[in-house]
């Protein structure tokens, strides 16, 4: 039972391991494969979408994030000081007699 659980296991790691060894991603040292034309007409016409596309997104003023925090217009000036009354004189609402 152990070796048939160890088989199975290493069976279901070298998977991935099989499926990342099939070509499809260069190795260092390795020459890049030519194009065909039909390749390169297809890469040329997706380049010319793609900055056709950057042409239509609209420009945008500059961003200011802050801006909703700020006050747009002048400070105004400072409040005036609030003029001085009379104490008020204040009572005991309860006893403290037992």
């Amino acid at each position: 039972m152990r070796v048939f659980c160890a088989v199975a296991i290493v069976a279901l790691l070298a998977g991935p391991v099989h499926a990342q060894q099939d070509g499809h991603i260069p190795r260092y040292g390795e020459e890049d494969k030519e194009k065909t034309d039909q390749q390169k007409r297809s890469d040329k016409a997706a380049d010319k979408a793609y900055r056709e596309s950057l042409g239509n997104i609209p420009d945008k003023g500059p961003v200011d994030p802050w801006g909703s925090t700020r006050a747009t217009d002048a400070p105004k000036a400072a409040a005036k000081p609030v003029a001085k009354t009379a104490p008020v004189k204040r009572t005991k609402t309860g006893s403290t007699a037992n």
